[in-house]
């Protein structure tokens, strides 16, 4: 919808535009064929303008939550109210839209905050002087509970922000998104904000941090039944609700081919449109060229329809029950080995080239949230990226084998197999995991182990690939295939052909960083070879990050 501002500035632009082309063809000021060209042309920008704004690409402002909460916490010791964060939940609510409803500034004139303060309320400024309609979201990392929305409005109200600007929540970890439909239903039910959002909703599902939490059977489980909450619960309190799915262009972080993937969503869940990313070397893939770009978007707007006017069957009860057994055997698998498993950092640092990888001239922020943390501050994209270095690819598998494993050893195959039949969701994962697969190399992963990793923490990579190679008999077999893709050959034969490419390049990766790892001081020649195993091998694999 065109707001009244850009309808203002259209006005302003066809009459400036209308006026040059008159003046120009009334007064001979410019050769025949020019005013000809500039009537012919005259109105494609200006049906341009009305469709899409002056602005013509709509940026996400994107802020963790514990940043707005430091920023109040900050403030209201300044104030001597106390200290926002060690507050409860419902404490802070009701602070939160008292001031959202009070007519006076809360911001002290002589107020001297934090550097760290001074950004967040600097960028609410900037927010709230763009125009109207510029920026689409304002995205909430890490949100937890109604209090981080309430937050998010509060600043932006102190900062002068005139309009209502869609504040969105993102929900990443395991917890976060069984809680999220809690959250937003406490939302809901606050009459301020009831009345403020206009009876528009946007919800931001986290694929990246959930998988990396959990596993990514747990995780896809996990993001389903949120879905399904929300939509409900929109649906029952009348909010049109847009759901934003943050993917990421690998399995572990929701990849998957756009129409697969958007009909293995819950039934609804695409009634309020589409919001997606499209992240790293995915955007070249998908849009790097006009024809590749209209066929890209051919399979979104094919995949909306033909999830609206057909929509994908509800799952039965006693799927759902064996997804919820699934979901905890996996996750419970996952966490004993990446969290509990006191030899796996050493091992994950030794094997992969994690370490390396902020060498690379690549990605749009640091490796780690926090520079001296461990695997839970590593951001995502590099802990799924190192993994696929070493053609190990453990964070889209891991867990989920154990998850089938346990069901069928139940007596459950009859029934895993008609979910696979039946139900898109379940089908769309198990393809998947037959994908990650197939680009999985043992042999490489133990040759990376043999070159790199001290001979104490080889039981580790022992296990991890005795674990990968059962889980790939236990996908055959409840896909009743002889061998990986089987049912999707012309992808099998993609990845043979680049791993004609990149099996080299992994043989000599592994050199190299052996090389650059017995350096005292590093060599450049060295150094940069590296980074072309590196770029080369993520290429080959396709969807890295």
């Amino acid at each position: 919808m065109v707001n009244a501002s850009t309808v203002r500035t259209i006005c302003w632009f066809i009459t400036i535009s209308y006026g040059i082309r008159s003046t120009l063809a009334t007064n001979h000021c410019a050769p025949a064929e020019w005013v000809l060209l500039l009537t012919a042309n005259f109105w494609i920008p200006l049906r341009r303008i009305g469709c899409f704004g002056l602005p013509l690409v709509r940026i996400d402002i994107r802020q963790e939550s514990t940043r707005h909460s430091d920023a109040l916490s900050e403030l209201t010791q300044y104030l001597e109210l106390g200290n926002f964060s060690e507050w409860t939940e419902k404490d802070k609510q009701a602070f939160l839209v008292n001031e959202l409803q009070s007519k006076r500034p809360l911001l002290p004139r002589d107020w001297q905050p934090s550097a760290e303060t001074q950004e967040v309320l600097d960028t609410c400024k900037v927010v709230a002087k763009a125009p109207e309609g510029s920026i689409a979201a304002y995205v909430i990392s890490m949100a937890r509970t109604p209090s981080d929305v309430l937050a998010v409005h509060l600043l932006l109200k102190e900062a002068g922000c005139t309009f209502a600007l869609p504040v969105c929540p993102l929900f990443e970890t395991l917890e976060d998104l069984n809680n999220a439909n809690d959250v937003m239903t406490q939302l809901l039910n606050i009459k301020w904000y009831r009345n403020f959002i206009g009876n528009k909703q946007m919800v931001m599902i986290g694929y990246s941090d959930s998988s990396k939490d959990a596993g990514v059977l747990a995780a896809s489980w996990a993001q389903y039944y949120a879905q399904e909450a929300l939509i409900k619960t929109c649906e029952d309190a009348g909010v049109d609700l847009t759901l934003f799915h943050g993917r990421g262009g690998t399995i572990g972080r929701g990849g998957a081919p756009a129409h697969d993937a958007l009909l293995s969503q819950p039934p609804g869940s695409l009634k309020g449109g589409l919001r997606v990313t499209e992240q790293g070397e995915m955007i070249r893939f998908k849009f790097g060229l006009p024809e590749v770009t209209l066929g890209s978007l051919s399979n979104y707007a094919s995949a909306i329809l033909e999830a609206n006017l057909l929509p994908p069957p509800a799952p039965k009860q006693e799927w759902r029950d064996l997804m919820d057994e699934l979901s905890e055997v996996s996750c419970q698998e996952y966490r004993d080995i990446v969290r509990e498993e006191p030899d796996f950092v050493p091992y994950f640092r030794s094997a992969t080239p994690e370490l390396e990888l902020s060498k690379l001239p690549l990605g749009s922020r640091p490796a780690k949230r926090k520079p001296n943390g461990g695997v839970e501050s590593l951001r995502a994209i590099p802990w799924i990226f190192a993994w696929t270095q070493n053609r190990l690819m453990l964070p889209a598998w891991l867990g989920a084998g154990t998850g089938l494993q346990h069901a069928i050893k139940s007596g459950k195959q009859q029934q895993l197999a008609e979910m696979c039949r039946d139900w898109p969701f379940f089908n769309t994962r198990i393809n998947m995991l037959e994908m990650v697969y197939a680009k999985a190399d043992l042999w490489l992963a133990e040759y990376y182990d043999q070159r790199l990793v001290d001979k104490n923490l080889w039981p580790l990579g022992n296990k991890l690939r005795s674990l990968l190679s059962e889980d790939i008999k236990v996908v055959l077999t409840l896909a009743n295939d002889q061998h990986l893709m089987e049912k999707l050959p012309w992808i099998a034969e993609s990845i043979r052909l680049r791993n004609v490419y990149t099996d080299p390049l992994n043989v000599l990766q592994a050199e190299l960083l052996h090389r650059s790892r017995q350096q005292e001081t590093p060599d450049p020649r060295v150094e940069q070879a590296l980074m072309v195993t590196i770029a080369g091998i993520a290429a080959g694999m396709r969807n890295t990050g």
